[in-house]
């Protein structure tokens, strides 16, 4: 029921993500469309109306320039008769010929209607100048443009014409464009509306698969994976996901063998110590002291294994959590490998396994963790002894190779596996002819290593023996012995 809701708020959120874009991508395409549809209603307008006033206008230069030296020189009436003679044409376009004071004196349809104007272009006619003017006719009752040219007789205007056209088919025109584009305009709006709602859903679904996912494993079950459904970042986002799920995953089990690993290695030697406790309690003071020997003896053994693998799990826990501290100086490698080889010489008599040293002449410099780098050759060296049967050699050498400090560690033992080979520096890995243990030493080594600047490698063969060589960096070049 939890999981429910809490996928059911999740999904509320994708939606109202998804709604903001959706609404953000609707508001950016009617502000461009809005914007564009005006710049074309207005380029419309003007090309259409400026094309009717253009053509008033030709009219009325076409007729001055033919008609004006013989106006001129006639009184109002017979300027009249003129007009309704030579300047009355088959069309549109009314003319009118006013007198000074802006009433009409004839039309050319032959009438003198008592009307006077008193529009833009007639006054602007009256003040010596053609003028021009759109709009409603006070007494037609019909959209027109006029232009109204002074007609004058020596210094003053005597009378004016007027030079009308019908507007109606132009502004249905017009009015059909602007429906057209409004209609476009609308069309365009749903169409992006409805891509902007498929992109959403394209960007939203996997976020919403992936905070499924999320959430599945938030509540235990890794198994859960995101789709990926391109190569474009959330492509990529899905991949990351499912890799970190991958490795958590791996992390998981990991976790499992060790927790199962460790349990068993904990469990034999507490048994071991358990057992011979309580023999040795149980034990009458008149028996022989060798069985109180030999019990005290693997309750010692035992009680240094658990150590060991204790001081595994509190420098694996370090090194996970990245908080070892290395107390690193300027020291000679070969100082701490002098030592560790002296400590574990002891060995060569328990097991009948020689152990032999070169070191590099003079000092090998290195800036490093001297009790770490101890840590490491005992490791490899206990490791050496483990896998070298009686009669065998474990030879540890120092030098000084392409400006590298080299440590090698090599055995004629038994040797690895060439399929645990890769393997036997991984977390927890044992491989087949394992001896116990925690399955951490060499991941140790390596991180420890690893934080030094250096570098380990393994190579071994199975019957044959192995050489482990540590590298470092060097701070100073020395010269080494045959």
């Amino acid at each position: 029921m939890g999981v429910w809701v809490s996928m059911e708020t999740e999904r509320v959120r994708v939606r109202s993500v998804q709604t903001r874009m959706v609404w953000s991508y609707l508001l950016l395409i009617v502000l461009v469309v809005s914007v564009l549809g005006a710049a074309f209603a207005t380029l419309m307008w003007n090309y259409y109306y400026g094309s009717a006033k253009s053509s008033v206008v030709q009219r009325v230069e076409s007729a001055i320039s033919l008609h004006s030296r013989s106006l001129s020189s006639l009184t109002l009436q017979d300027q009249a008769d003129y007009m309704l003679q030579y300047m009355v044409e088959s069309g549109s376009t009314r003319i009118q010929l006013l007198n000074s004071e802006g009433e009409i004196r004839i039309d050319s349809d032959g009438f003198s209607p008592n009307i006077r104007y008193s529009t833009g272009d007639v006054k602007a006619a009256m003040n010596g100048s053609t003028g021009s003017w759109t709009g409603e006719d006070p007494y037609f009752g019909e959209r027109v443009i006029s232009v109204t040219m002074p007609l004058w007789n020596d210094s003053r205007v005597v009378s004016m014409l007027r030079y009308t056209s019908s507007l109606e088919r132009v502004d249905s025109m017009v009015q059909k464009i602007i429906q057209m584009a409004t209609f476009v305009g609308f069309a365009v709006i749903l169409l992006f509306l409805g891509l902007s709602i498929f992109l959403a859903q394209r960007i939203v679904k996997p976020i919403q698969e992936l905070t499924r996912a999320a959430r599945y494993m938030a509540e235990g079950d890794w198994s859960r994976r995101a789709n990926k459904r391109g190569d474009d970042e959330i492509g990529q986002l899905a991949e990351t996901f499912n890799a970190m799920v991958s490795e958590l995953n791996k992390r998981e089990k990991l976790k499992n063998d060790f927790i199962s690993s460790i349990s068993h290695e904990l469990r034999t030697p507490l048994t071991s110590i358990k057992g011979w406790s309580e023999t040795l309690k149980e034990s009458e003071p008149t028996e022989d002291d060798e069985e109180v020997k030999l019990g005290l003896s693997i309750i010692s053994k035992e009680t240094e294994r658990l150590s060991g693998l204790v001081e595994d799990l509190l420098d694996f826990s370090k090194l996970s959590a990245r908080t070892m501290e290395l107390h690193t100086e300027m020291l000679d490698l070969n100082g701490p490998v002098k030592e560790t080889v002296h400590q574990l010489a002891v060995r060569e008599e328990g097991t009948r396994v020689r152990l032999l040293a070169t070191f590099g002449v003079g000092p090998i410099l290195i800036q490093g963790d001297a009790n770490r780098i101890k840590q490491v050759i005992i490791n490899l060296i206990d490791n050496a002894f483990k896998f070298t049967a009686a009669g065998g050699t474990v030879r540890v050498t120092t030098s000084v190779i392409s400006d590298k400090a080299v440590v090698i560690v090599s055995d004629t033992g038994s040797g690895i596996d060439e399929d645990d080979l890769p393997h036997v520096m991984d977390k927890f890995y044992k491989s087949s002819n394992s001896y116990g243990g925690s399955g951490l030493g060499l991941a140790i080594c390596k991180d420890i290593v690893e934080l030094h600047g250096g570098e380990i490698t393994i190579d071994s063969e199975r019957g044959v023996g192995t050489i482990v060589k540590v590298t470092l960096p060097i701070l100073y070049k020395t010269e080494v012995c045959d």
